[in-house]
């Protein structure tokens, strides 16, 4: 059967939001009962959640390289397997050190089959065509909190954590480990360069160490938002005088913005460069956390609304924009290098925001508010290729 752009979206879709849905959207359902059980605070499991994240920035240029020399079906099927080696060991976990373990686990898992490795898939079989198929995988794949949270949350009053983390564990083998291995097994082969060429020098391009470095702060500071409202958009809300079913409510609203913002980014993603989309996106969150700030509780909705589409466009934009600038060459590592800052602060932010909502919600959301508009300025300064 061939492989087409319809068949690899379908496929990493349905898998990135069983990814997702498992690891970075499992701690704001499941850390409270699983400290509670295993003796430990939940601060405590934030932060091994927080190790996990830290294991993404330590491997993830290496993990890119090899999507570049091998296409993106081995480590996102090795994905499949450690997500769900490490659930299963958060279920058997009876001791702090079995849980910090298997997060750890988890957080391999992250590293191998994530979005990052996904697009450098989609990059490395349809080149820089790959944009659209970019946004059609996150098209499905931003109802992963609509999914993983409600889910998560029925099957911990069902089952127990325990067996939430089991069923998830399940999916990983019945249904993405599969999909993954249906994957093409190599690169699409690139054409030859002309035997009068010039040879192709991997040496940066005058510009392109300053690019990088704008790109990857603004990247880094959306990253930092995306996993602090990951792990803490429910409770986020509960310390914000929001109920807990209004909570869990608006919160099931980021999956659907999501998804309307990247249905508009792919009806125009031939009209508007990613530049564009990306300053878009970062300044929708800053917009819903003043929105929430003043107005408190009634405000939920449409802060949950603008980050998720805010936070569903900076999707898209972190695959296409480094495609739009520098190319297909060597992009797997590249986009590796790129979000090692991101994976830094997405290692600390859910702890450090766990820390400043105790102390004060409103001054947590403002923190990231700031932040967003020193993103902001750095994507401002970045310009359009010359066409």
């Amino acid at each position: 059967m061939t492989f087409t752009p319809r068949r690899a979206v379908l496929t990493l879709g349905v898998t990135q939001t069983i990814g997702y849905a498992c690891s970075s959207y499992l701690p704001a359902t499941l850390a409270k009962p699983m400290a509670a059980d295993v003796g430990m605070s939940t601060t405590g499991v934030f932060l091994a959640f927080s190790a996990a994240l830290l294991l993404q920035a330590v491997t993830g240029p290496r993990v890119g390289k090899l999507v570049d020399q091998r296409g993106g079906r081995p480590p996102l099927t090795t994905a499949s397997l450690l997500f769900a080696a490490g659930l299963v060991g958060l279920a058997i976990s009876e001791t702090p050190v079995a849980l910090i373990a298997s997060w750890l686990i988890i957080g391999l898992g992250m590293s191998a089959g994530l979005y990052d490795i996904a697009f450098a898939g989609l990059v490395s079989w349809f080149g820089v065509d790959a944009r659209r198929s970019i946004t059609g995988v996150t098209l499905i794949a931003g109802f992963a909190s609509t999914i993983g949270w409600p889910l998560t949350a029925w099957l911990e009053h069902e089952i127990g954590w325990r067996g939430a983390c089991l069923v998830w564990a399940a999916l990983n083998l019945m249904v993405a480990l599969p999909l993954h291995l249906s994957l093409p097994r190599a690169p699409a082969p690139r054409p030859a360069p002309a035997s009068d060429a010039p040879p192709v020098s991997d040496a940066p391009a005058p510009g392109d160490t300053s690019k990088m470095v704008l790109m990857a702060c603004a990247f880094a500071v959306l990253a930092a938002i995306g996993s602090a409202m990951s792990a803490h958009l429910p409770p986020l809300l509960n310390a914000l005088g929001v109920g807990p079913a209004a909570a869990v409510g608006a919160a099931a609203l980021v999956g659907p913005a999501q998804v309307a913002a990247r249905l508009a980014e792919f009806a125009l993603v031939r009209r508007i460069h990613p530049l564009v989309s990306g300053r878009v996106a970062v300044a929708m969150f800053p917009i819903g956390a003043g929105l929430l700030i003043a107005f408190g509780a009634i405000a939920a909705a449409p802060f949950a609304i603008l980050y998720g589409a805010g936070n569903g466009l900076f999707t898209i934009v972190r695959g296409a924009l480094p495609l739009a600038l520098f190319g297909e060459r060597n992009y797997g590592r590249r986009l590796g290098v790129l979000n090692v800052p991101s994976r830094l602060l997405q290692a600390v932010s859910p702890f450090v925001f766990a820390l400043m909502i105790e102390r004060s919600a409103n001054l947590a959301l403002a923190v990231m508010a700031a932040g967003s508009v020193l993103a902001f300025g750095a994507l401002l300064l970045l310009r359009k290729p010359a066409a």
